[in-house]
């Protein structure tokens, strides 16, 4: 049976030092939740609470109807995936991989068929008698995760699981990772601080500052319709414009007006109008701005234009186009209707 995560009113002091604020979570059963936020926000903590290495201030944990904060983290049926691939370098692969096993007693015959089964899920069903120094980074990673899931765990623990290995590495590893989860369907909570790695992994994302959440939804709401200005800036590149607003429309530096998808939206920072949203028409004269830089990526080329007295962001996609000079007079031409933004202030954030 799926389990569930609750996590209420939860508050972790470290002497003067409020680390989290009283968090307030739900996470449903099989879902794949992000905890997202800057260096310090809390996520980590959060993570470490939840699995029971850390002791909350106040505030209770429950698996489904089971309160569990009092019970020891080897008794929680937690998985925990660390950073660091705390491998044992003098056992083998299969040994490292059934050490859950043998702390919970499990029988000899099923003990091998469970590790075996978990090798094969990862990848290595060949390497369970070599030792982790024979084994590259990755393939060390994924030796941790078939430990962890080897216990069949209520819910898999990621704290930041990826940020050792290099880039492309991380992206296919990042992909079986996230295949996995979901063939095996179990809870999981994932802390990272990779705006790019939330999105491609997380049901939902949970985006954290100052020991509080900030905004919870899905990647996509997340990242088109964010409801704060700190959400849009952390979770993505984003021009955030000052603009004139009135009846359900603004009006922006430049002199173009839209109409406003949000309209009622109170606390109001700016407009957010993502890089890929806002695009450019070079012209001979007349322009609203000029390049004033621009960085090829492969398949699509990063400009920055100044108009209206600030620098603004466009992201043109296809590698093959020719690229505008620096200097280049461009219209700018946003989005049909655009988004509000709203300044966050402490305590008004929603798990809901």
């Amino acid at each position: 049976m799926l389990a569930s995560v609750s996590i209420r009113r939860l508050t972790k002091q470290f002497g003067p030092n409020r680390v989290l604020k009283g968090i307030d979570l739900e996470i449903p059963p099989g879902r794949l939740v992000v905890l997202l936020g800057p260096s310090g926000c809390g996520k980590t903590t959060l993570l470490r609470t939840i699995a029971g290495i850390s002791d909350p201030t106040d505030g209770g944990i429950w698996l489904g109807e089971r309160r569990i904060d009092d019970v020891p983290p080897e008794k929680r049926n937690f998985g925990l995936v660390f950073q660091t691939y705390a491998l044992f370098p003098h056992l083998t692969v299969a040994r490292n991989v059934s050490f859950g096993l043998e702390m919970r007693r499990v029988g000899k015959a099923e003990m091998a068929r469970r590790v075996a089964a978990a090798l094969e899920l990862v990848g290595l069903g060949d390497y369970a008698e070599r030792l982790p120094r024979q084994l590259s980074g990755g393939q060390q990673q994924r030796v941790a995760l078939a430990r962890a899931i080897v216990i069949e765990p209520d819910v898999l623990l990621f704290d930041e699981p990826l940020s050792n290995l290099d880039a492309k590495l991380r992206d296919s590893l990042r992909e079986d990772l996230r295949a996995l989860q979901q063939k095996l369907g179990i809870t999981s909570i994932y802390v990272t601080h990779d705006q790019s790695e939330a999105m491609a992994l997380g049901d939902e994302i949970v985006v954290m500052k100052d020991g509080e959440i900030v905004e919870r939804g899905a990647p996509i709401e997340l990242y088109r319709r964010p409801t704060y200005r700190f959400t849009a800036e952390f979770l993505g590149m984003t021009n955030v414009v000052e603009a004139e607003i009135d009846a359900g429309s603004c009006r922006l530096p430049w002199g173009d007006v839209r109409p406003l998808e949000n309209p009622d939206a109170g606390n109001v920072e700016g407009v957010a109008i993502r890089p890929e949203d806002l695009l450019i028409e070079p012209v001979e004269s007349g322009g609203h701005g000029t390049i004033e830089q621009s960085m090829f990526m492969g398949a699509a080329t990063h400009y920055w234009i100044n108009a209206a007295g600030r620098t603004f962001r466009s992201i043109a996609s296809g590698g093959g186009s020719a690229i505008l000079p620096k200097g280049q007079q461009v219209r700018l031409v946003p989005p049909a209707r655009l988004h509000l933004l709203q300044r966050h202030v402490a305590g008004s954030g929603s798990a809901a």
